[in-house]
């Protein structure tokens, strides 16, 4: 079984109608706070899951490479996911994996850095690289949704030195921990499960990004297919629900986990842990 720790990897400003879509502000607002700008603050949140023998970083936050590009997002309070990793105890070269849930900024800026002399590398030189197929190809021709979200010097250099693992279907990483594809807010996101003591850890990354967004109709203006959003998370929460999966939200700036449960035809976040 493994144990997970959280990783909290900073947070940006996103603007609240992108956030929700076609949810009214009038509605979204009593759930998820907003600023006098309509700016709601996100979390970048990771997770490590950890064994005696491995060691899987579950996304990478930001990073500082970028800051000049994304400065509309006023990112704060930002910590690299190396820094992180070294304060939980683990080097570096400890990291045995490293799942990628997709290539937007927030979520693999912090997968390379810069060494010593100037030149990019994997931040994690030990680790495979996990990421579907679908997102490298995304990567390689994006489309006009995501193409400013996506910079190639936070995934080239993880390529070039051969880290760079992908997969075509859903895939156990290993004993423990299962790698599931969702498409909707991006092609080939991945989806992560891992088996604690606890009973599954999921990390739905932006399929459901807060707890907000747990109802099958709150869908973010960022996904680049709400309908398939909306097929892929009744998918996903149906599955969660049945076998009481706690959720871990990438961007939620106060909820960490919760579970879910059903209401009449729909989901709703419960036990909620801030």
């Amino acid at each position: 079984m493994f144990d997970i720790k959280i990783i909290e990897a900073g947070y940006i400003m996103a603007d609240g109608g992108a956030m929700f879509g076609a949810i009214p502000k009038r509605a979204w607002l009593r759930k998820y706070a907003a600023d006098a700008d309509n700016l709601c603050p996100l979390a970048m949140r990771c997770v490590l899951a950890t064994t005696a023998d491995r060691r899987i970083l579950i996304d990478a936050g930001m990073g500082d490479k970028h800051l000049d590009k994304v400065s509309y997002y006023r990112p704060y309070d930002l910590k690299c996911a190396d820094e992180s990793v070294k304060e939980l105890g683990y080097t570096t070269g400890e990291i045995t994996d490293v799942v990628l849930t997709h290539l937007h900024f927030d979520h693999c800026g912090g997968a390379t850095r810069k060494n010593e002399s100037g030149r990019l590398v994997p931040s994690f030189p030990n680790a495979r690289y996990w990421l579907s197929r679908k997102q490298w190809a995304n990567f390689l021709k994006p489309n006009r949704l995501e193409k400013d979200s996506v910079f190639a010097d936070n995934i080239l250099p993880v390529y070039d030195s051969g880290q760079l693992h992908l997969i075509d279907e859903d895939t156990l990483l290993c004993d423990g921990v299962e790698l599931q594809l969702f498409d909707g807010h991006s092609e080939g996101q991945l989806v992560v499960c891992i088996n604690t003591d606890d009973g599954v850890y999921a990390f739905p990354g932006d399929l459901v990004p807060t707890s907000a967004h747990v109802p099958l109709e709150w869908i973010s203006a960022y996904d680049i297919c709400a309908l398939t959003s909306l097929s892929e998370k009744e998918r996903f929460l149906a599955d969660a629900e049945k076998k009481g999966y706690t959720l871990v939200y990438c961007h939620d700036a106060k909820v960490k986990t919760s579970k879910v449960k059903r209401l009449n035809d729909d989901y709703i976040a419960s036990d909620k842990d801030k």
